[in-house]
């Protein structure tokens, strides 16, 4: 088994829903812990606030993106690119898998019990590609994955 694919399984098995993993992917390659992004990235589970609607790899994969080039600090800017990388990776997403609906692409209506986390292991695929194509698209404009201390 690839290791990141065990990595998904392993976060997914953990509790970690797809907004989480995807930003916690990015944090361990870059050897950060930050908990309250953690927990900040668990408002989109489920499809946003557990609504089914936009899937939480998408808005985990444009939480990755805008932790390389959003706006952090009262005197820094979002990066030129950022609007460019979000909408390829928007276009990516929605041509690729049909849809940017939780509901649509995982099948599954309303969570029955809401510590239930076992949705992460049905999105693996989904999580695996959706990740190597933002760490494709980070590169394709000048970022270095794992390392934004430039």
């Amino acid at each position: 088994m690839n290791e990141l694919k065990f990595e998904l399984y392993r976060l997914g098995t953990e509790g970690y829903c797809c907004s989480q993993i995807m930003m916690k992917l990015a944090l361990d390659m870059e050897e950060i812990e930050n908990d309250d992004l953690i927990r900040v990235m668990n408002g989109l589970c489920n499809g946003i606030g557990g609504n089914q609607k936009t899937c939480g790899v998408l808005t985990g994969g444009i939480g990755v993106l805008g932790l390389y080039a959003g706006k952090g600090k009262a005197r820094e800017y979002t990066k030129d690119n950022f609007g460019t990388m979000v909408k390829a990776y928007m276009d990516w997403f929605e041509e690729r898998f049909e849809s940017t609906e939780c509901l649509d692409l995982i099948g599954v209506y309303r969570f029955t019990d809401e510590n239930n986390q076992a949705y992460p292991v049905k999105c693996g695929d989904t999580l695996l590609e959706s990740f190597e194509k933002v760490v494709e698209i980070l590169q394709e404009n000048g970022y270095t994955f794992g390392n934004r201390e430039q």
